[in-house]
């Protein structure tokens, strides 16, 4: 007997490879996915708990209000998406400005 691993990959199909290679992959995303919804809680608690002292710390926060709900647009709703694109350049260039 041998303490060393034995691969039991190479013992399997070609198709039962492929098929716990997509269960390693899509486990990965979803720990990846999980890590992210919780750094965007950690974020958005202290957004949340912190107050803007001046208007690019209020114009950050807003920013991250504007992109979440961006995301959550139809593909259609091409209106929105333009005011939300032209809020966010306002922001900037205001920001810039007050630099």
């Amino acid at each position: 007997m041998t303490d060393d691993p034995v691969d039991l990959d190479t013992h399997r199909g070609m198709a039962a490879q492929k098929a716990t290679d997509l269960r390693r992959v899509l486990a990965e995303a979803e720990r990846h996915s999980e890590l992210v919804r919780e750094r965007e809680a950690q974020i958005e608690t202290q957004l949340i708990e912190t107050l803007a002292t001046t208007w690019p710390e209020a114009a950050a926060k807003a920013r991250y209000v504007l992109n979440l709900y961006a995301t959550s647009l139809g593909p259609q709703d091409s209106r929105h998406r333009d005011l939300i694109a032209a809020v966010l350049a306002d922001f900037s260039r205001l920001t810039q400005q007050s630099d």
